[in-house]
């Protein structure tokens, strides 16, 4: 989970980060096999500054199955938009199998409270077995949430907004079978439930197409999903190189619960180049479709901005800030060191999007973003970063967004 505290048109009053931190890695079953981490993070610089041995960041790490690496980070942010926030984010690594080949297996999780009585709680989840032979992906999330949303299609404004309050519950679960070598197709289930949902306040004309596409109390989407995966990734905390692709085709039926039977496609693809080939520094890429084939979904699981699973799409707008039947989104990141130990490194990223009109269906216009941001390394032996990133995009929006591992 990415935090985002973006306010269109507005600046920035106060943004603090990193109040306090942890970097752990320890639980390893036995010492039969060590490899050097080379570098420093955080841990080497509170040991060097406090010499402390509390924060002593071995060098050498042995036996890669059973050893959890851990890092957290506290953070707190004032915007006009949000107020006070308080967040706590972490994120646990970990290997189940010794082979060179084997994929880091990831929990991640946050927990946010903000002054507008947001509760934003996920838990995103990839486990690999041994011998990468399976791959069960989770994402859970709770969101008690107050928030904007703007209409449908490309063309609305920040003037004319509706202030929507909603609970919300999202449960996905796949297991995934290797097929070959880094490929795998699978089956899973989805599900997203909103209710309480309630009109709190409006902005000029206040998304007259929210009331128009069909407003609802609660809302329940329940299907199945077909998955195919192609990871050439070894740590998705931070890709160093390789390719990744997954397509998700969810048919939703009210035999399962869902209010509609609707179908949807989401076609998810990215490269990372080391640039210059000699160095550590990666160009990244990352094409993020998000297809409705047919029926009709609720308002609120229609593809919008930042709602993909770990809320990156469209760095420099607000989450909800465009929405349509279908979104289409490109985005380019350069992340390049700063220090050769490779404890503070920067990025610069420029993406767009386009969602589709209602009700006609027509990409019309692209919507833009650029950035730059930070990284600092927290945990050496996972390769976690904590990203800080300023994104701009069009009509004035700004915002800042952070969170532990890289954006894609």
């Amino acid at each position: 989970m990415r935090y985002y505290f973006t306010f269109p048109g507005k600046r920035l009053i106060l943004f603090l980060c990193g109040m306090g931190m942890l970097v752990y890695s320890g639980a390893q079953t036995r010492d039969s096999v060590c490899n050097v981490v080379p570098g420093k993070d955080i841990l080497d610089v509170l040991h060097h500054t406090l010499k402390n041995n509390r924060f002593a960041s071995r060098d050498t790490v042995c036996q890669k199955t059973g050893r959890l690496h851990v890092s957290w980070v506290p953070a707190a942010a004032y915007t006009l938009v949000t107020r006070w926030a308080v967040v706590m984010a972490a994120n646990g690594a970990f290997y189940t199998d010794e082979s060179k080949n084997a994929n880091l297996s990831l929990v991640n999780t946050s927990l946010a409270y903000t002054q507008n009585k947001q509760i934003i709680f996920p838990i995103h989840t990839t486990i690999w077995t041994k011998e990468n032979k399976f791959n069960i992906l989770g994402d859970w999330r709770f969101y008690q949430y107050p928030q904007y949303t703007y209409g449908l299609g490309a063309f609305t404004h920040t003037s004319d907004a509706l202030l929507l309050n909603f609970s919300y519950i999202t449960i996905r679960e796949t297991i995934l079978k290797s097929i070959r070598p880094d490929f795998f197709a699978g089956l899973g289930y989805s599900l997203d439930y909103h209710w309480n949902i309630s009109k709190l306040a409006t902005i000029g004309e206040g998304a007259p197409s929210y009331d128009s596409y069909g407003a609802a109390s609660k809302t329940v989407s329940s299907g199945v999903t077909f998955n195919l995966l192609y990871d050439e990734r070894r740590n998705p905390i931070n890709p160093l190189a390789g390719y990744y692709g997954h397509i998700v085709y969810r048919p939703n039926f009210t035999f399962m619960g869902s209010d509609n039977n609707w179908q949807s496609l989401l076609i998810d693809l990215r490269k990372y180049f080391f640039l210059p080939g000699n160095s550590k520094n990666i160009l990244a890429f990352w094409s993020y479709n998000w297809l409705t084939l047919s029926g009709k979904p609720p308002y609120v699981d229609l593809p919008s901005t930042a709602w993909d699973e770990y809320n990156n799409v469209g760095r420099g707008y607000i989450q909800s800030r465009f929405r349509g039947n279908n979104l289409l989104y490109l985005e380019s990141e350069y992340r390049f060191q700063l220090l050769k130990n490779g404890l503070l490194g920067g990025v610069v990223f420029v993406n767009a999007q386009s969602v589709s009109e209602w009700p006609s269906n027509k990409f019309d216009r692209i919507l833009p973003g650029i950035g730059t941001g930070l990284r600092i390394k927290m945990n050496k032996h996972s390769n976690t970063n904590m990203c800080i990133d300023y994104g701009f995009g069009i009509e004035g929006s700004q915002g800042i967004f952070f969170g532990l591992g890289e954006m894609f």
